[in-house]
């Protein structure tokens, strides 16, 4: 099969690692791709949001299957278009995709049809939206209802705090046309959990549970971030709340979907609180999560690329997917010091070749550059994602951060407590 990969993150060099590997696969693209992605496929001159080029690309050279990696462009309809030209692509419609794309559709989406989320209010007026906020208390939960590169929600822990970001989206106009509309919701405490199905439209084939680290620095405190770091599968999702998830969430969203006209074919990842009332949907996403992707494709033990081909054909129930059960895997983002804030760009990095080593790493980039001369460069805030497999959550960060120390890049960070929860856990702490 002819395979086209769009986008040129972490979760796309693992995707293209994953793919790469299948029998099935001939001849692997990516669009634009990056360094680290360039040693499994043919990178592009074409952006990811560019879906005329994509369209254009896919039909002169015969794509058998678009692998779609970020919100963005499925938000956009690049699934739609390929449909309609005939090429058969993993990723939801326009308006499958408005699971992520609005936050206002999911939320009235599990309102309708008694999904268990937090309870909300959505608000097109500054006023209105501080008077829910006064009337509420904090601490609560503002967000954009649109796509805002993962900077539009904030978790405010006063009232004050919260009005804020109300005028920031609304008043400033910080995260333009996707902040006209903001859902104010409940803020839940509990242990998040990221729950990963595929879906056919009609039928879901549950993959598997992952725990993501969002803030910057150790011990959880700092800015959020697009994610420092992820281990898979998580402690926390037992085989009874795996089953709950199932029958309360995965499937009764993917019956809504259904009878709403607009059936979701892809990948479905559920951003989950666990709460004393069981999970709740924090948040739906229509794509791999990054840097999910890294530790679901590091545990998978069977060929990806049928199963992906499977789901957008519509027969699911073909896919065989088997994981390393008995195994952990664990990701350190390694990243720009600096980020999420300012950072510089084009510093140069090395060591990857010693960090990998060991065989039971695999360093995905996420976020970098070769000279002319074969330099490695970083170009991005998250740069690295340097991963690992072991028979524990433990063993799995020892061998993460002993290949983190084999590279060098004086102008990076990370955090040095990816998988804390879990490794409590296993040393009988609570």
């Amino acid at each position: 099969m002819r395979i086209l990969v769009v986008g040129s993150g972490g979760r796309e060099h693992a995707l293209c690692w994953a793919i790469a590997a299948s029998p099935v696969c001939e001849t692997l693209y990516c669009a634009p791709g990056n360094a680290g992605i360039a040693q499994e496929a043919q990178c592009l001159d074409i952006k990811a949001d560019d879906i005329d080029a994509l369209v254009a690309f896919a039909e002169k050279e015969g794509i058998d299957l678009v692998v779609v990696g970020p919100e963005a462009p499925l938000v956009a309809g690049l699934a739609d278009r390929l449909k309609a030209a005939g090429i058969r692509v993993f990723g939801p419609s326009a308006a499958a995709a408005a699971l992520e794309g609005s936050k206002r559709f999911a939320k009235d989406l599990c309102a309708k049809y008694d999904i268990p989320t937090a309870a909300f209010g959505t608000f097109t007026d500054a006023d209105a939206a501080k008077a829910y906020i006064r009337e509420r208390g904090a601490p609560i939960v503002v967000k954009a209802d649109g796509l805002a590169a993962g900077k539009g929600v904030t978790v405010a822990t006063t009232v004050e705090e919260a009005c804020a970001a109300v005028d920031q989206a609304m008043v400033d106009g910080a995260f333009g046309a996707a902040g006209a509309t903001l859902v104010v919701e409940e803020f839940m405490e509990g242990e998040e959990l990221s729950f990963f199905a595929l879906v056919d439209g009609a039928n879901a084939l549950p993959l598997a549970s992952a725990q993501d680290h969002k803030a910057a620095h150790d011990g959880d405190k700092g800015p959020n971030t697009g994610g420092m770091g992820a281990y898979s599968p998580a402690p926390v999702c037992t085989p009874a709340l795996e089953q709950r998830i199932i029958d309360d969430i995965l499937t009764p969203t993917v019956r809504s979907m259904a009878a709403e006209g607009t059936p979701y074919q892809g990948v479905l990842f559920i951003g989950l609180m666990v709460t004393t009332d069981g999970p709740k949907v924090v948040e739906y996403n229509v794509r791999f999560g990054d840097p999910e992707c890294q530790v679901l494709m590091m545990r998978l033990k069977s060929d990806l690329l049928p199963a992906l081909v499977a789901t957008a054909d519509g027969v699911l129930s073909a896919a065989d997917l088997r994981w390393y059960d008995d195994e952990t895997a664990l990701t350190v983002v390694l990243a720009a010091e600096g980020y999420p804030g300012t950072y510089e760009k084009n510093t140069v990095i090395s060591g990857i070749e010693r960090a990998e080593e060991d065989p039971e790493v695999t360093v995905f980039h996420a976020g970098t550059a070769r000279d002319a001369d074969g330099t490695l460069r970083a170009t991005g805030g998250r740069v690295l994602n340097v991963t690992a497999r072991g028979r524990s959550v433990t063993e799995a960060q020892a061998a993460a951060y002993r290949a983190v120390d084999a590279i060098d890049w004086p102008q990076g960070y990370c955090r040095r407590d990816i998988g804390w929860r879990a490794v409590t856990r296993e040393s009988g702490g609570a």
